[in-house]
């Protein structure tokens, strides 16, 4: 997700949103950061699906299995899958390469989890450097060197 705006002083901002798909390690989390990988998560799904098979395969043939039961089980397949993808961390970078007055390149950078997060941050932040010439110091966004 990338969106180019224009700030109160003139120059080019370039806002990107990029899905990280392993989590980032922020210095205030490092010692509660425990992840166990993605083993867990394929073994409850295969343990998942095995339930599922023997459940069908045990099913006699005169039972008449409704419509909306399958659709139950797709969706207790699908949940935590979908629930993980949803709320995966996305890095924010806005950056300009500044001008050739005195503005220098800045970069800042920040971390959101959640897609309608990221859509909101990026709007706030859009917003805040078109009335200010730059990201809120007070927000997600911390400048780097």
């Amino acid at each position: 997700m990338n969106r180019v705006v224009r700030g109160s002083d003139g120059r080019e901002w370039t806002i990107r949103a990029n899905l990280e798909w392993s989590n980032p390690i922020v210095v205030d989390e490092f010692e509660h950061d425990v992840n166990g990988g993605n083993a867990p998560a394929i073994v409850v799904g295969a343990a998942l699906a095995a339930l599922v098979v023997v459940f069908v395969a045990w099913t006699p043939a005169e039972v008449i299995i409704p419509a909306w039961l399958i659709l139950v089980f797709v969706a207790a397949i699908l949940f935590f899958p979908v629930r993980w993808v949803l709320h995966r961390p996305w890095t924010l970078t806005a950056s300009t390469p500044g001008d050739a007055d005195e503005n220098p390149p800045e970069t800042w950078v920040g971390v959101v989890r959640g897609f309608i997060e990221v859509r909101t941050e990026v709007s706030q932040v859009a917003r805040h450097i078109e009335l200010y010439a730059e990201p809120d110091m007070n927000g997600r966004l911390q400048p780097t060197e």
